[in-house]
């Protein structure tokens, strides 16, 4: 077996904290250490660009067309494909999915889904588990990864939810900041996608997402804003339209916003088989289009490739127009230094094992992005010691949840996980990745328990309520397994065709949690879930534990939780409700109408500013997570740095204000703490009551302190004014909130603009 040499190197080093029977992990866990390529300054994009003019100035027309035209599904050994120049030695590219890892690729690892990266609220882990990814990328021999996904969650019920960072554009914008450093530090494209507006999967190749300005501004825009402020290379168009027009030919959101307004000086691949038209879409600002066919394996067929020649030939689209195309889709292949001993793609049999030591940090975002949800009596964690003689504690592991699917983590439902019948570790579709292995619940409670000299059963059917309830009520512990799915449209698993069909738990798991609750006192529920779910039994059980989406280490990353070698530091990304209808929206499932009209009416009002403006009450709130200690807040103080700029715009950003306060931990453990800041704009500006705009995560030991020092920008403090097209600084008062999560405040203060 062949192992890859890479440019990045990683070191995995520990530094562990004993106290009171816990072992806590810090984020220094799995350090890694590499010679970030510099992506987002000027110069640097100036020289890529250079070496780009020159080389597209060496190409006949046809071999510029070529360029911006993918080899059609199956033209190549990876989803997408890019010809090869021989007589310019340009060996093609390949394009690969997924956020999770290396699609369809062998001997790669399964990481965490986006969802759960997010949920530790940890910029550097953020950073880390993409410069892992990049390995793996690199590795493969990938040249542009389809990723990050940077969909809003706007339907709690989406069925892509979980491959993006949660319901807070300011989050996402944070969380995608730092994958897209990690992903393209050693050498690879990474892709904002979908942009933008694709927010649901029905319809989503009909509707249209009718979206105001200042919403696609202050709201969907803006982690696409941040992306470009990081420098990534490539952006990805959506299926659908956007204020009725499809979004790869969509003038305003591609040229005006995208590479006007924000800078973007890369290229635009469509969605797979999103592109509807040519030169419209040409014109309109798409770069390259993919796959390259227009359905699939119908290339040569293209709606770019000879048409796209005899565009230019004819004058429909013009030769700066064509060069420009060439010249983005080659500028980021110089910026990431992929001319000079770039790897050959060896997706499979090829025996090049990228996976490295990346189980580490596998784990260390599994366990970090775990949220305790509830924790009677501090029932949780578990003892690590032996029993007394005669005593051994007994845990029973109730749910398929729990354990295996029959048919391995990788025979259910095809290539794309179309299915669930075992432990549930990412949703369905082009966002998943092969496991290499999946460790489950059982097998990584069962080892942990037989090591402290404790004993596990299971029932692991989820439809024989007798058996399992007999099983729970003779163990000191009952462990209650559930979960529900999600993917894309393509897929249609249980009747739920890529969105949910609801928020409820899958396969009885509501009744069976009410049946083992009534059986034994100490219940607690697990939950491993693409988004938010109802808890109808919630008063009812001890504890609840979010795992969400946690890779190949699953069973380990939650043990380690469990029992108390990680203290659960993880906070929730999106809102729990009561109701389904608690939400500003729902999919919308069924039309009369061919191109379905969805109406963004909530505007900025997205899930905890919805839940705040309605005076609604949520189960758990964005932002919320409970740890094994506690933590207090002081010394609130607010200091302005300078003036506000005249000129305030995405492209030069300035810091306006630091915001500072202490973070003390007040329990017995070592533990973190992820505060946040809310600001309040002056009012009579129609903005939320508070909207998130910045957080920390702070690892303190027993006693420990921390100063947190958070920065606001002008763009920040702005509002987006649809009337003169730029973002504008209110005057009056600011009020900035500091707290545990968007309803937990503890400190409060005010500045003046």
């Amino acid at each position: 077996m062949m192992m890859m040499s890479l440019s990045c190197t990683s070191s995995a080093t520990a530094r562990r904290s004993s106290c009171l029977g816990l072992l806590f992990l810090s984020s220094a866990v799995l350090s890694i250490s590499c010679a970030a390529i510099d992506t987002s300054s000027a110069s640097s994009w100036d020289e890529a660009y250079a070496k780009a003019t020159s080389f597209v100035g060496q190409l006949t027309l046809d071999e510029k067309v070529s360029i911006t035209t993918g080899l059609g599904w199956g033209g190549g050994l990876c989803v997408g494909n890019i010809n090869p120049i021989p007589r310019l030695n340009f060996p093609g590219l390949c394009l690969q999915d997924s956020p999770t890892g290396v699609r369809f690729a062998d001997l790669a690892s399964a990481f965490p889904a986006s969802i759960n990266a997010a949920q530790t609220w940890d910029k550097t882990l953020l950073y880390n588990r993409g410069v892992a990814m990049c390995e793996e990328y690199r590795g493969k021999g990938v040249n542009i990864a389809l990723q990050p996904m940077m969909n809003m969650g706007r339907v709690a019920a989406g069925g892509r939810n979980w491959e993006g960072f949660g319901g807070d554009p300011y989050l996402q914008g944070e969380a995608a900041y730092q994958t897209i450093l990690g992903v393209q530090s050693c050498g690879v494209i990474a892709c904002a996608k979908h942009y933008i507006g694709n927010e649901q999967e029905h319809y989503r190749d009909q509707e249209t997402s009718n979206i105001d300005d200042r919403t696609i501004h202050e709201v969907y825009g803006w982690p696409f804003m941040k992306s470009v402020q990081a420098g990534v290379g490539s952006f990805m168009c959506s299926y659908n339209q956007v204020n009725g027009t499809y979004a790869c030919q969509n003038n305003r959101t591609l040229n005006q916003i995208l590479k006007d307004e924000y800078g973007f000086r890369g290229f635009v691949m469509s969605d797979w088989w999103a592109a509807k038209t040519g030169v419209a879409s040409a014109l309109g600002g798409l770069d390259m289009m993919m796959p390259g066919d227009i359905t699939a394996n119908s290339y040569p067929l293209s709606y770019f490739g000879k048409n796209l020649t005899e565009a230019v030939n004819n004058g429909s689209v013009s030769m700066n127009r064509l060069n420009d195309m060439a010249t983005r889709i080659m500028a980021p292949y110089y910026l990431m230094g992929q001319d000079k001993g770039f790897p050959p793609v060896s997706l499979v049999g090829k025996g090049v094992n990228v996976q490295g030591n990346h189980s580490s940090i596998i784990r260390q975002v599994g366990a970090e992005s775990i949220v305790l949800l509830k924790n009677e009596n501090w029932i949780l964690p578990f003892s690590n010691k032996a029993p007394q003689p005669g005593k051994p504690t007994t845990f029973a592991l109730i749910g398929s949840d729990a354990g295996p699917s029959p048919s391995g983590p990788n025979g259910c439902g095809g290539s794309d996980h179309g299915c669930v019948d075992g432990t549930l570790a990412q949703g369905w579709g082009s966002g998943t990745t092969n496991f290499p292995y999946l460790i489950t619940p059982l097998q990584a409670i069962t080892a942990r328990a037989s090591a402290n000299g404790q004993s596990v059963s299971s029932s692991l059917s989820d439809w024989d309520l007798n058996a399992a309830a007999d099983a729970a009520s003779k163990a000191d512990y009952a462990l209650v397994f559930a979960n529900c799915d999600s993917g894309e449209e393509y897929i249609t698993v249980d009747g739920n065709m890529g969105d949910r069909n609801n928020l409820s738990l899958w396969h009885n798991a509501d009744n069976m949690i009410s049946k083992i609750a009534s059986v034994n006192p100490n219940t607690i529920v697990i939950i491993h879930s693409v988004g938010p779910v109802l808890m109808p039994w919630l008063s009812s059980v001890r504890a609840v534990v979010y795992a969400g989406l946690p890779g190949q280490e699953s069973g380990n990353a939650l043990a380690d939780v469990l029992f108390g070698n990680v203290n659960p530091s993880g906070k929730l990304v999106y809102t729990i409700a009561e109701l389904e209808t608690d939400y500003p929206a729902q999919v919308v499932y069924n039309s009369p109408q061919p191109h379905p009209e969805i109406d963004y009416t909530e505007g900025l009002y997205l899930d905890y500013r919805w839940f705040d403006v309605k005076n609604i009450q949520p189960v758990f709130e964005f932002g919320f997570g409970l740890s094994y200690t506690s933590f207090n807040y002081q010394n609130l103080t607010v200091t302005m740095v300078d003036d506000v700029p005249d000129n305030i715009n995405s492209q030069n950003d300035t810091v306006v204000a630091h915001v500072r306060y202490t973070v003390l931990n007040t329990g017995r453990v070592a533990g973190a703490e992820v505060s946040q800041l809310y600001l309040a704009f002056p009012t009579g500006l129609g903005e939320p009551l508070k909207v998130l705009r910045g957080f920390e995560k702070s690892f303190l030991q027993p006693g420990g302190s921390a100063q947190v020092d958070l920065s606001l920008t002008a763009l920040e403090v702005s509002t987006w004014s649809v009337s003169s097209q730029r973002w504008q600084v209110a005057h009056g008062q600011y009020t900035t909130y500091v707290g545990a999560s968007s309803r937990d405040i503890r400190l409060k203060g005010s500045f003046n603009l």
